[in-house]
């Protein structure tokens, strides 16, 4: 149980990050960045593998690239299933995922 809620914390603590250095992404708080690290983790459970089933070949044919397309449209959709985190274009979401994949990797190597 501690590592699911450790999880969630760490997540939430890479999109607070995430949107100081990203431009165009705003969090509303601490709860808003709670909030949507546990969609960002439904989404990514529930949604993401639908997503990638459909866009297999796209993503064959891309060697893997269209992943990161991917991965901001999943932060697109938590952006738009949680009040107070807005993001102002796709192309914020796409820097936004690459900057949140990255934040969370380093974060997860610190407090493990």
């Amino acid at each position: 149980m501690f590592g699911l809620i450790g999880r969630l914390l760490i997540n939430a603590l890479a999109l607070i990050l995430m949107t100081m250095i990203v431009p165009g992404l705003q969090l509303a708080g601490l709860s808003t960045a709670i909030m949507a690290a546990l969609v960002w983790g439904l989404v990514n459970t529930l949604v993401r593998p639908v997503f990638s089933f459909f866009t297999f070949p796209l993503q064959l044919l891309t060697l893997g690239l269209f992943t990161l397309v991917l991965n901001g449209t999943m932060l697109a959709l938590t952006a738009k299933l949680v009040p107070g985190f807005t993001i102002s274009s796709f192309s914020s979401a796409f820097i936004g995922a690459l900057v949140l994949s990255i934040i969370s990797l380093i974060l997860t190597h610190l407090f493990k």
